[in-house]
């Protein structure tokens, strides 16, 4: 499930991240939102570890139901602290898959995010 290995990359700890990426994207991949706008495996690497370093100790998790169609499939997602279960950040992104099931592109949107950030 591409959705699955996406939330796994998001999640993989510094030693699985490049598996998890290479798992989830195409070669050519790519990650857009708000703050980004990255190609491949190793810019989308950089840009999940700048998140972790962000949010220390904080998890990505799946809000609500996945829908799709074609290669085409929309979530809601939030950063979870582990510590409190507060979700301080929250998102939705679309996601389209080659014909592996691998992902082609993210386009993400920002639905919460602290004061600051």
């Amino acid at each position: 499930d591409a959705v699955a290995r996406y939330f796994e990359a998001w999640n993989a700890g510094p030693d699985a991240l490049a598996k998890a990426v290479a798992a989830a994207w195409t070669a050519d991949g790519g990650y857009t939102d708000p703050l980004a706008d990255v190609r491949g495996h190793e810019q989308i690497a950089a840009v999940i570890t700048a998140a972790h370093e962000q949010f220390p100790g904080f998890v990505f998790r799946l809000s609500g139901a996945v829908d799709g169609h074609h290669d085409t499939a929309r979530f809601s997602w939030e950063l979870v602290n582990g510590a409190d279960g507060s979700a301080p950040v929250a998102g939705s992104d679309v996601i389209t898959l080659d014909g592996e099931g691998r992902i082609r592109a993210v386009y993400g949107f920002l639905d919460r995010v602290p004061a600051g950030a």
